[in-house]
């Protein structure tokens, strides 16, 4: 369903930093020559074929951590970057990310090699959700992440898992905006495509169930057919939206398989395809749906303009808006969550469309800073610890300290922004604009000016600098299993009810928040430093100053002050502004 920064797109980078190579013991790769036989009708990989390879490699790598036999339950999003050609080699690599009670995340990633021209580039990578299939029941054991890599996979896994959980709410709120439908188009039924297919045994895994990857590739067949109709010409499968298995298929079974256009945009089209079984005179069971995106490519690899479809009346209709909602889902997907942190624009515009991406992002890419290994320790006072990080032209710095408090109440204290001001200097107001829900929050936060040598003035004291202020999203986590930290992330925001205003310099946090430790009592405070956060802590990076020291202490302070005071419900308050946003 989403698409980041995986541990293997982090692998070049990471060796450069020179952490030791460890091969994950759930790792399974597969290698297979493309011959004519896998090959579509423009002699390239049938993207069915590759899916039942995927499919049977990743459930390998389940297996090997689980013990026992696994089946898929889902695979979430997946973008085709590129096709592969007869006689190229298809490399797979798969492992888990990590385990929760009764499933667990693989990561599988594909790769295409030109065994002539010795070249090598990346086809796609999804993940998938594999669940267990014990006899007697029992929780699987915990995965251990052995190097910075896995660790940000297995923080991130949880944060995925969370997503897969709200995807029907994003759906019904994105629903609510009805879409004109187009005229003189192409009816919708012309696009129908029915099939059946008798599952033999080879069509099977080795506990007698219909392979999750033969279904799909029989799924992408109906789909490509039913493309075809509305364009007459041959379409290129580019994204699959998340499969999600919803009861097993024997052998023996009659898979139905059943696709149509859902809605056709400019340049691409969304096919909507279902697979049902059935034995006998036994009434349909519905395994699984999926929807594809299809373009259709001129002689230059342009894609061309696409006929309007007219949906069919009723469920058609339905499918057609809830094709648009999905086409928003997965830009916001494509420009908030699939790139890398550096290459993400600050102050994505929010809106509760998004919010979800934003928040994903915004945790992801905390969880990620946080799991770098290569801090330099700065400078130190009494248990209070300045790192920096220097990475492509970047500098991020990490203040660490100690507080006797419950890592639980630390996080709840910590979390209300609002409260802020009371120990942090650089925190002149902060506002809570609107909360969005129990873990997201949205703010105003107002910084003093920065006079020379990097002092921080008050707004009557101004000597010439301009009062900043900054629309923050916060996110905060608890743990999701025993060892993950409580993690609140800060990222900027820009909400049209808040444009920048005269007097005030807007400003931009990129990545910034607190993790927070249980077993410790350890927390760390994290800042990838924007031209607009540096001149507040580059006096204490150079030693001219201690600044940080007195600021985390009266943090701490604090937060005993604060220890048995619970506000009502531990919740950020609520706000007269929210009302400008609902």
């Amino acid at each position: 369903m989403f698409s980041v920064l995986t541990a293997w797109c982090l692998g070049d980078e990471l060796a450069e930093e020179g952490e030791e190579v460890f091969r994950n013991l759930t790792e399974v790769k597969k290698s297979q020559i493309v011959m004519p036989c896998h090959a579509n009708h423009r002699q390239e990989l049938s993207v069915g074929q590759l899916l039942k390879w995927m499919d049977s490699t990743a459930c390998l790598s389940a297996e090997r951590h689980a013990g026992c036999p696994c089946v898929t339950a889902s695979v979430d999003d997946i973008h085709f970057e590129h096709t592969i050609g007869v006689g190229q080699v298809v490399n797979i690599k798969a492992k888990v990310n990590r385990a929760f009670n009764t499933s667990m995340e693989v990561g599988i990633v594909v790769n295409c090699e030109d065994l002539f021209s010795d070249s090598h580039w990346r086809v796609c990578q999804a993940f998938a959700t594999f669940v267990t299939q014990r006899t007697m029941g029992g929780k699987l054991r915990p995965l251990v992440p052995r190097t910075q890599a896995e660790q940000v996979e297995h923080s991130l896994a949880a944060e995925r898992r969370r997503m897969r959980l709200v995807h029907a709410d994003i759906m019904k709120d994105l629903l609510t905006n009805r879409v004109q439908e187009a005229e003189k188009a192409v009816p919708a039924e012309r696009t129908q495509v029915e099939s059946v297919e008798l599952v033999l045994p080879p069509h099977a895994n080795h506990q007698v169930n219909t392979f999750g990857g033969q279904i799909m590739a029989w799924m992408e067949n109906v789909a490509t057919i039913a493309a075809s109709r509305l364009c007459n010409a041959h379409p290129t499968l580019r994204s699959i939206d998340m499969f999600h298995f919803r009861g097993p298929s024997q052998v023996g079974d009659r898979l139905v398989l059943k696709a149509i256009v859902n809605n056709a945009f400019k340049n691409s089209m969304e096919v909507g395809v279902c697979a049902e079984a059935y034995q006998g005179e036994e009434p349909l069971r519905h395994i699984n749906s999926a929807f594809m995106t299809f373009e259709v490519c001129d002689r230059d690899g342009k894609p061309c303009t696409l006929p309007k479809i007219q949906p069919e009346p009723l469920e058609g209709r339905r499918r057609y808006q809830e094709a648009i909602a999905r086409k928003k889902i997965r830009l916001d997907r494509k420009y908030i969550i699939s790139c890398k942190q550096t290459e993400v624009p600050l102050s994505v515009p929010w809106d509760l469309s998004n919010q979800v991406y934003l928040s994903y992002n915004n945790v992801s890419a905390l969880k990620m800073l946080a799991t770098r290994n290569n801090w330099v320790l700065n400078s130190e006072k009494n248990k209070v610890s300045l790192y920096t990080l220097e990475q492509k032209q970047v500098l991020s710095f990490k203040i660490e300290f100690e507080a006797d408090v419950p890592a639980e109440r630390a996080f709840m204290v910590l979390s209300d922004l609002s409260k802020r001001v009371e120990w942090d200097p650089n925190y002149e107001r902060c506002e809570l604009i609107r909360r969005v829900d129990d873990d997201d929050f949205l703010y105003r936060v107002v910084t003093p000016s920065i006079c020379r040598g990097g002092v921080s003035c008050s707004s009557s004291a101004n000597q010439g600098g301009m009062v900043q202020d900054f629309i923050l999203l916060a996110s905060r986590r608890p743990p999701c299993d025993s060892g993950d930290p409580y993690v609140i992330a800060l990222r900027s925001v820009t909400l049209p009810t808040h444009p920048p205003t005269e007097g005030y310099n807007r400003g931009e946090v990129l990545c910034a928040g607190f993790s927070i430790m249980e077993v410790s009592n350890t927390i760390s405070y994290f800042n990838q430093a924007s031209p607009e956060v540096l001149p507040y802590i580059s006096t204490d990076i150079a030693g001219l100053s201690s600044s940080f020291y007195s600021t985390f202490c009266t943090c701490s302070t604090f937060l005993q002050d604060n220890r048995d005071n619970p506000t009502p419900k531990d919740q950020p308050p609520s706000s007269t502004l929210n009302s400008t946003l609902l």
